[in-house]
């Protein structure tokens, strides 16, 4: 499967028939290795130094301070990240100039770490199912 395939799958509709992924990136996170291996255009411009957090094991400033990601600040809701089998941050983005907020999921495999920013309508639910589904996959695989 192409590392496209599985941003293609995290953006396809649910059981609910909506499409809660707005955008999605799957991001290397091995020292010194670090980048971008595949994203929707809104996510391009996620840079070494946030994958490097986002990967870190020490995430103690998330809850204060947030995160960025592709620029955008974004606030913890739930670390779960060193649990099993979930492996996710849930964030929420600062509101843009509408005043809408998105949901973010982040994932975490072995080697990558898996992002997804899901629409204005989507729950949290809903996108951290789509991030999931291919961080179980990936892990299975070894990845």
């Amino acid at each position: 499967m192409s590392w496209q395939s599985y941003i293609d799958t995290m953006k396809t509709p649910d059981q609910s028939g909506s499409v809660p992924v707005a955008e999605a990136a799957i991001c290397g996170i091995t020292p010194g290795q670090e980048s971008v291996w595949v994203s929707t255009p809104g996510l391009q411009g996620i840079t070494v130094d946030e994958i490097k957090k986002l990967g870190s094991k020490d995430r103690s400033s998330f809850a204060q301070n947030g995160v960025y990601i592709s620029g955008t600040r974004c606030r913890l809701i739930r670390d779960q990240m060193d649990m099993e089998p979930v492996y996710a941050l849930d964030l929420k983005t600062a509101a843009d100039a509408d005043g809408n907020a998105f949901g973010v999921c982040v994932g975490k495999t072995k080697t990558a770490v898996v992002i997804a920013k899901g629409t204005k309508e989507a729950s949290g639910g809903q996108i951290s199912n789509k991030v999931f589904n291919v961080v179980e996959h990936l892990r299975k695989s070894g990845m």
